[in-house]
């Protein structure tokens, strides 16, 4: 194996004879480029090197950029300058902190020289190294303090009024998420608020704004007035609802704050928000551009989707939203959830898709963990052992045909 990589600068004049045998006896690997090649060429197409040979002809400014062209291709290469007789140009270079050949072009001599370069170009590579994985490990603790953080945001335990059950499941692609869930009080606990939401993209910036927008959600919600509004049933009757105006409220503010401050941003929300009365089992939403939640019928029936009534926040100012509302019944199920769960990928790229999803929940007889244990093993099993490319979250509000006694308090598993 050689023990120098050396990259010869293919520019007028070629190195004398001598230098090039020298370069051979010590079995140096050369390889020769043009200065255009090294300034203006693909940086994943050059080679790595521990010297850049150069006449010293060429400027010094021309040699030390090509230096740092190969230096963001890897390692630390030395600049090694010759000449015959051009000593003035030669004192250019070394002003510049090249290194320098002059004849004789002893083997030895040239051997020790560059065998100098290319120690000191094996101890950058390591430097390089060890800043690199400082860095990435410093990455990664800022990267885990975000995990802590963002985890606080979300509900450790639920308020699961009695005669209700509330399952939930939240798998992020990475470290940080964009998806959020939440179940709260409203109306002095005569009300229950239940939120899944996507915001665009993935990473640290959508979960910055996941943040965001979950308090602006929460926040408006539980501090807007008690007033009853009127919301269209689904036989086209009107029904009062109580509760109506802070799910209202909480959707229009936020998508003003949104489009008022953040639009240049490009981040917005898809998010379906239900506001529960538990005595009755009526259900008043706002679906803002969301994958439309399921309502699965006790009673055997197709899946009821509960399409979108207005667009995700954050994308148009001034729009409106309309209520949906619906009524879960004894034995009835909704089943809400984003799309890291029809869009999970197995090896090959393929989707598991709404037709799986929904045949999958039209086997549902059981309870809504059970819906939520039978999808999850779904994805799990179709995405195999391909990355997880997207955050995976699934709520699921359950109302039982006879009420198993009183409960605290229900809990989310990731």
């Amino acid at each position: 194996m050689p023990s120098t990589t050396v990259i010869i600068l293919d520019e007028y004049p070629p190195p004398p004879q001598s230098l090039l045998d020298a370069l051979g006896r010590m079995d140096a690997a050369c390889s020769a480029l043009t200065l255009s090649q090294l300034l203006h060429g693909p940086v994943a197409g050059l080679p790595e090197a521990d010297v850049l040979l150069a006449p010293a002809r060429v400027p010094g400014e021309g040699v030390r950029s090509a230096v740092r062209r190969l230096r963001l291709r890897a390692g630390a290469p030395t600049a090694v300058v010759w000449t015959v007789d051009d000593f003035e140009d030669l004192e250019a270079h070394v002003r510049l902190g090249h290194d320098y050949l002059v004849p004789p072009f002893l083997p030895a001599l040239v051997g020790a020289r560059l065998q100098s370069c290319s120690e000191r170009a094996e101890l950058g590579r390591t430097l390089r190294e060890a800043d690199a994985r400082a860095e990435l490990m410093s990455y990664e603790k800022e990267l885990e303090i975000g995990r802590e953080i963002q985890a606080g945001f979300l509900p450790e335990a639920l308020p699961v009024p009695e005669g209700w059950e509330i399952d939930v499941r939240f798998r992020p692609a990475r470290q940080v998420a964009g998806d959020f869930y939440d179940v709260f009080e409203l109306v002095h606990r005569r009300r229950l608020a239940l939120v899944v939401a996507d915001v665009c993209d993935k990473g640290v910036g959508s979960a910055l704004f996941m943040a965001l927008i979950r308090s602006l959600l929460r926040h408006t919600a539980e501090n807007s007035g008690l007033q009853h509004l009127v919301a269209a049933g689904r036989s086209g009757g009107a029904i009062p609802v109580v509760g109506a105006t802070p799910l209202l409220n909480a959707v229009t503010a936020t998508n003003g704050y949104l489009t008022r401050n953040h639009l240049r941003q490009g981040y917005f929300a898809t998010l379906f928000f239900a506001v529960l009365d538990p005595l009755t089992g009526s259900l008043v939403y706002i679906n803002g551009g969301h994958n439309p939640p399921l309502l699965l019928r006790g009673d055997g029936s197709a899946p009821v989707p509960l399409e979108p009534t207005g667009p995700a926040v954050g994308v148009l100012p001034d729009c409106s939203y309309a209520l949906g509302h619906t009524r879960l019944d004894p034995g009835d199920t909704l089943f809400a959830y984003t799309d890291g769960v029809p869009e999970a990928r197995c090896p090959d790229g393929s989707f598991l898709g709404d037709d799986r999803m929904l045949d999958l929940l039209s086997q549902h007889t059981g309870s809504g963990r059970a819906v939520l244990d039978r999808m999850d093993l779904a994805v799990r099993e179709h995405t195999g052992e391909a990355e997880q490319h997207d955050d995976v979250t699934m709520l699921a509000l359950h109302r039982p045909r006879a009420a198993r006694g009183p409960h605290a308090t229900g809990k989310a598993v990731a």
